[in-house]
């Protein structure tokens, strides 16, 4: 394919590089990740809960995650900051009586002393502090977070030299932090696991979105590595990165 027709459909995919709640559906058949992650974290949420629970998600997204739970909605609260899912949560959330509150900074959260048994976070900001603030005695906290490593490859492709945006998010240093709080580890586990993109394209919307990983990421500023990744696709189907994942459940 020519270069000029191939520069079009990707300019293309970075115009239409928008987000509803956390909706990869754009790129679905076109990239994969996640699929085969050692650890099933719904399924760890759910061998805690209770429907006696009080029950909090932070940055919760388009709250999709969290409705999947089924949990009680006048048990359920939820934050979200980044605007565009703010107002989607307002939309989804609050009919059904869950209480929803904006969080604009990661700083004290808007909740009582002691008021939650279970806290849940996947791929958000946290604040250990307040997490021990909030939670009752005896509660958990359970995430899923993406860490430092997660991309690079792909990040080193297209934008060489680019510094990680996020350091010590990774297994130990994060066990660490909670201990030092006061938390007991009940679990921890940690996981390096393939990313594939089968189009440029998708590749192109995807660092689009993902901005704080491929900061600066343009088509015009990155033609010539967009280039190489599809002469990786031409010669070998795909390009391959690896994603890096942490789990952590945590007791007051």
């Amino acid at each position: 394919m020519l270069v000029e027709k191939m520069e079009e459909i990707w300019k293309r995919e970075e115009a239409q590089a928008q987000i509803h709640g956390w909706d990869f559906s754009h790129i679905h058949g076109r990239y994969d990740e996640e699929n085969d992650l050692p650890w099933d974290y719904k399924e760890i949420i759910k061998t805690y809960l209770k429907d006696t629970d009080e029950l909090l998600d932070i940055d919760t997204g388009g709250g999709e995650f969290l409705l999947s739970l089924k949990h009680p909605a006048d048990r359920t609260a939820a934050t979200e900051g980044y605007e565009p899912n703010v107002e989607l949560c307002k939309k989804e959330l609050f009919p059904l009586g869950i209480d929803f509150r904006e969080m604009k900074e990661h700083g004290k959260m808007p909740f009582e002393d002691g008021r939650f048994d279970i806290v849940i976070n996947r791929h958000g900001n946290y604040n250990v502090d307040e997490l021990w603030r909030i939670l009752k005695k005896g509660g958990l906290f359970i995430t899923q977070q993406v860490g430092e490593d997660n991309d690079r490859e792909l990040v080193e492709l297209l934008l060489p030299g680019t510094p990680k945006p996020f350091h010590g998010l990774n297994l130990a240093a994060q066990k660490q932090l909670f201990e030092r709080a006061g938390f007991e580890i009940l679990k921890g586990e940690e996981c390096f696991r393939p990313i594939r993109f089968f189009d440029v394209g998708a590749l192109v919307w995807f660092a689009c979105i993902i901005e704080w990983e491929f900061p600066g990421f343009s088509v015009d500023k990155c033609l010539e590595n967009l280039s190489k990744a599809q002469k990786i696709i031409d010669e070998e189907g795909v390009v391959t990165g690896s994603i890096h994942r942490y789990l952590i459940v945590a007791r007051k």
